[in-house]
């Protein structure tokens, strides 16, 4: 259920050539642009400064909203995973990119982008489990079941997943955020983790046959950033239209960005590198070259969700500049600029 986890700094070449929108407009993702539709005037947008600040920001109040505390061996496995280095954070910076999009401040949206940083390390806990993906590490160390042991593993997960609701609803300013936006954003966590969500994209991944690769892409790797477009969206404000515009460009970064993971491991491992493993990848059932078509694909659908939000101006640079990041890795989070 990874979303933007970590993965080599590598520019995509091998993918087909992005079909440019007119006018044109660059955004200067440190390292990567794109051509975009808003004006004819030509606007750079750092993505590697903006998200590396985010990151700075999203650590500390992380540390700060799990101390540890009593039983002292569940606060230490859920900060292990949470507080992690190497870390992207992408579902919060997403979040609140989204927020600030619709006029809403970061104040209201750091306590529900933490809360999906939660979310996202229990499910990333649950995954790597013998039972699960059996993976024995994340994020260039060992995987919470070899450091802490398997049960413990669990309980962290399970202790994350509510602790990032009751973070929303006692963090949240209530003058800033309507209740009823904040019972909104609740609900579309909870949809997103839940049997229709992130766990129905594991079950098929451990269960399903090659049928079901695009459901399991889905569920397993877009749920995470179309959850968090969208929270960011409502709690900025946004009406229902602009909300599924939101889903759909979540969902189809999340996905594109998955993609253009295996993609990569397959250029460097071989094209049959990560069969197995990752069974229900676009590379694995159908191979490089139809994978990369997919992934463009993904990559003009996000875009083109985003061209309804364009009476937004340059606030919406940010999610244009998340579609190239995550089709071309211009650069590494969280390293400073040369």
């Amino acid at each position: 259920m990874a979303f933007f986890t970590a993965t080599p700094s590598l520019h995509l070449r091998y993918l087909p050539q992005a079909r440019a929108l007119c006018p044109l407009r660059t955004i200067n993702c440190s390292s990567s642009s794109s051509a975009m539709l808003l004006t004819s005037s030509t606007v750079k947008f750092d993505l590697r400064t903006y998200w590396t600040t985010l990151i700075s920001e999203i650590n500390q109040k992380l540390d700060e909203a799990v101390p540890i505390s009593y039983p002292e061996q569940i606060y230490k496995a859920m900060r292990y995973s949470l507080l992690a280095k190497g870390a992207k954070r992408s579902p919060p910076v997403m979040c609140i990119a989204a927020c600030e999009l619709f006029g809403g401040s970061r104040l209201a949206a750091f306590p529900t982008a933490c809360a999906l940083e939660m979310v996202h390390a229990a499910s990333l806990i649950h995954d790597d489990l013998p039972c699960m993906d059996d993976d024995p590490s994340r994020r260039g160390q060992p995987a919470n079941h070899i450091v802490h042991g398997e049960a413990m593993a669990i309980l962290a997960g399970d202790a994350l997943f509510p602790l990032g609701f009751r973070h929303i609803m006692s963090h949240t300013p209530s003058d800033i955020v309507p209740e009823v936006r904040l019972l909104r954003v609740i609900s579309e966590i909870a949809r997103a983790v839940g049997s229709t969500g992130m766990a129905a994209g594991q079950f098929l991944d451990l269960e399903g046959g090659p049928n079901a690769v695009d459901f399991v892409q889905e569920k397993k790797f877009g749920e995470m950033a179309e959850c968090s477009a969208v929270c960011g969206g409502l709690l900025g404000g946004a009406d229902d239209d602009e909300v599924q515009s939101l889903r759909r460009y979540g969902k189809a970064v999340g996905v594109l960005y998955q993609v253009v993971d295996d993609i990569l491991e397959a250029k460097m491992n071989g094209e049959k590198g990560n069969e197995g493993k990752k069974a229900k990848s676009y590379v694995s059932i159908y191979g490089v070259d139809k994978a990369a078509e997919v992934a463009e694909d993904l990559r003009v659908q996000a875009n083109r969700e985003l061209d309804g939000l364009e009476k937004y101006g340059e606030k919406v640079l940010p999610l244009y500049s998340f579609v190239d990041y995550a089709a071309d890795r211009g650069f590494s989070v969280g390293e400073p600029a040369p």
